[in-house]
C-alpha cells in the first residue's frame, strides 16, 4: 500500500488504524507528538520516550543540527526498522549518540590526540569516525570496523541517552532529499513508521561536519555545521 494511498483511507477514517507494510506494526495520523521544552526538558517526557526506546520503539527526536530517527543501540528489530525507514543498505552503519567523551570511550579505541580534538569539539555538530570497540553491535560496524559518533549539543537528546544508559542511533529525518524542520511535517511523512515524536520546535536542518580520527591526523570527510580550521 503506498503512501498516498494510505492517506485516502485515513481522510475518510481519521481514527482507525492503518497496518503499516513498512514496519510490521499499527499506526495513525494520531500518532503521538511529545512537546517538550527545549531548554530544560520536563522529566516525565524525557521518560515516556525512554520507556519506549526500551521497548524496541522508533523515535524521533531532536538534535544539535537537525532531527533525527532512532532507536536504542542494542535493539536489532528497532534497527531493522530504521533501515526500512531509510530504505538503506544494511552495508551502510548509522551514526549513533553518546551522552559525552566518558561514555563514547566505551565504544570507541580514541588516540591521545583524538580525545584532545573532540575534547574542544564536543558537544557540537561533529560525527566522528573511530575505531569500534566490541561494545559495539556488529550492524553498526563498517568493514573497516569504524563507527561513526557524535555528542550533540542539544538537551533533549543528552538527557535521553542519560536516561536510557545506552547510545542512541540516528539518522536524518529526510525523504526523497527533502529534510524535515518542522515535527509535523515529520509526523505526515513518518507517521506510520515510527512510535513517538518529541517536538522541540522547529530545527533548521544542517548536516554535521565529518572528521576521520582512525589515523594518525584528522581528515575532514565533509564540512558542515561545525567549524573546523586545519
Amino acid at each position: 500500500m503506498s503512501f498516498s494511498f494510505r492517506l485516502q483511507i485515513l481522510d475518510h477514517f481519521p481514527y482507525c488504524l492503518v497496518h503499516s507494510r513498512l514496519t510490521g506494526r499499527y499506526g495513525s495520523l494520531n500518532c503521538e507528538i511529545l512537546q517538550v521544552n527545549p531548554i530544560h526538558p520536563q522529566p516525565r517526557k524525557i521518560s515516556r520516550a525512554v520507556e519506549l526506546l526500551e521497548d524496541a520503539g522508533v523515535i524521533a527526536f531532536p538534535t544539535d543540527s537537525t532531527y533525527g530517527i532512532g532507536c536504542d543501540l542494542y535493539k536489532k528489530s528497532a534497527i531493522d526498522r530504521v533501515y526500512q525507514i531509510r530504505n538503506r543498505d544494511k552495508s551502510k552503519p548509522f551514526t549513533f549518540l553518546c551522552s559525552d567523551l566518558s561514555d563514547l570511550a566505551h565504544y570507541a579505541n580514541v588516540q591521545n590526540y583524538a580525545y584532545k580534538l573532540m575534547k574542544k569539539l564536543t558537544p557540537g555538530p561533529y560525527t566522528f569516525i573511530l575505531n569500534a570497540t566490541r561494545l559495539v553491535p556488529k550492524i553498526m560496524r563498517t568493514k573497516r570496523h569504524t563507527v561513526g559518533i557524535r555528542v550533540p549539543d542539544n538537551p533533549v537528546c543528552h538527557d535521553m541517552i542519560v536516561a536510557l544508559g545506552n547510545p542512541i542511533i540516528s539518522t536524518t529525518a529526510r525523504s526523497n532529499g527533502t529534510f524535515f524542520a518542522d515535527p509535523h511535517e515529520i509526523r505526515e511523512m513518518f507517521c506510520n513508521a515510527i512510535d513517538l515524536i518529541i517536538d522541540a520546535g522547529f530545527i533548521f536542518p544542517q548536516p554535521t561536519t565529518v572528521l576521520d580520527l582512525t589515523g594518525e591526523a584528522p581528515l575532514i570527510l565533509r564540512m558542515g555545521k561545525g567549524e573546523w580550521h586545519e
